[in-house]
């Protein structure tokens, strides 16, 4: 009886770890699952397909996206923030100056050792130009004791920031080619991101203490949301047949841990040169080094537009993340 127990009682806790495990990494067994899916049935996802992508996901998809981060964002408490302006110039500094020139250049030195696939490195110079995150570094930071309130207005700035400054990063500093003329680049940024960002903001500010009864999981509409978009991204790269190869897939994923190591090597060094306190080193530590998702994968679809290889393009900024 006693060994009986004893197995139960391991199966037990395994089976709570799991569920555990599952609970806290929904999201990252969500985008094994999405890509899973579209690889099996792209006819549904890709584009002209019955829900019509182009403009459901392309559009509508993404708004929910940001004005679920509009409602959640929480402007009001970033008085004690505005003026730490060298925390604020040192993370977007290194965020949208230092570390896209870094990345370009490390990105050159790869295509004349490798014969990487170009989409694939065109994605590793995304990683690089893309803004601090949207939640996930407010959320480490606020874990070990960081400046929470510096974490929060960074990545409302680098939001706002990366509207204009990514595109602008990704086809004037990194060459490339987009599908879709600069002006309707940012109209359809405006359109999809910033409207439904602010419209966010004045519905919170007019109705957050009704809204906060309710106790709708923003958070967690909002990833599904982008699940929905990387499915969808997918879709069409799979009916077009189109991926990279397995050691190309090992090279960016090297690459990408280099690179956030380098990177985090580099801003702690920085916190320390500019004798900034240890609570603004952790802000700093994740905030600059860190990219959004939640920006990037709806950024990448107006810039490339329907172009197959856009989910090799997205797959280091995926990697990364």
């Amino acid at each position: 009886i006693g060994p009986w127990r004893l197995l139960v009682k391991i199966d037990t806790t395994m089976r709570l770890g799991l569920a555990l495990m599952l609970r806290n990494q929904w999201f990252l067994f969500g985008i094994v699952f999405s890509i899973a899916l579209a690889w099996l049935g792209p006819e549904l996802g890709m584009k002209g397909g019955p829900p019509r992508p182009e403009y459901t996901v392309k559009y509508l998809a993404v708004a929910i996206i940001f004005f679920s981060s509009g409602i959640t964002l929480r402007t009001d408490e970033l008085k004690s923030a505005v003026f730490s302006v060298p925390l604020h110039l040192t993370i977007q500094g290194f965020s949208l100056g230092l570390f896209p020139l870094v990345m370009l250049a490390l990105v050159k030195v790869l295509r004349a050792l490798t014969s990487t696939d170009e989409n694939l490195l065109t994605g590793l110079i995304v990683v690089g130009c893309m803004p601090p995150p949207v939640s996930s570094a407010v959320i480490l930071t606020k874990a070990v004791g960081g400046n929470e309130a510096g974490a929060i207005f960074n990545s409302a700035l680098g939001s706002l920031l990366g509207i204009i400054v990514t595109p602008l990063l990704l086809l004037f500093l990194g060459g490339i080619e987009s599908s879709v003329p600069l002006f309707s680049i940012f109209m359809s940024l405006t359109g999809t991101v910033l409207f439904p960002l602010l419209l966010g903001q004045v519905v919170r500010h007019l109705y957050w203490p009704q809204i906060k009864t309710m106790g709708i999981p923003f958070s967690e509409i909002s990833s599904s949301v982008l699940l929905l978009v990387i499915y969808s991204t997918f879709c069409d790269t799979f009916a077009d047949s189109t991926s990279a190869s397995p050691e190309d897939a090992i090279v960016v994923i090297i690459f990408d841990v280099f690179s956030l190591m380098l990177s985090k090597l580099a801003v702690f060094i920085l916190a320390q040169l500019f004798s900034f306190s240890p609570r603004d080193t952790v802000c700093i530590f994740f905030c600059a080094t860190h990219k959004s998702l939640t920006l990037g994968i709806p950024l990448l679809k107006i810039i490339f537009g329907a172009q197959p290889s856009l989910s090799i393009i997205s797959l280091p900024l995926l990697v990364y993340h």
